[in-house]
């Protein structure tokens, strides 16, 4: 699949390589450690949101943190007012 900005195509299989490396040869051994993809991944997401500011697409949730499992159970048992990051 390609890149929502066609410069960002070449980016994008750098990172899908270093991310399936990383997946079979790390992760699945029980390194959890990803950073060794973090410097192209950087590059690739500037890649993309210049290529959806271009293209006028405008999503709020770029950029913003997510929940996963209890610290998306506790900001929502909350009304969403707790930060996912702080302890409640």
């Amino acid at each position: 699949m390609n890149s929502i900005g066609e410069d960002c195509n070449e980016l994008k299989k750098q990172y899908d390589a270093c991310f399936n490396s990383w997946f079979s040869e790390g992760f699945l051994k029980g390194q959890t450690d990803d950073s060794g993809c973090a410097p192209i991944f950087r590059v690739y997401q500037e890649c993309v949101k210049r290529a959806m500011r271009e293209q006028k697409i405008e999503l709020r949730e770029v950029g913003s943190e997510y929940c996963t499992g209890s610290e998306y159970d506790n900001a929502s048992s909350s009304g969403g007012k707790t930060h996912p990051k702080t302890k409640s």
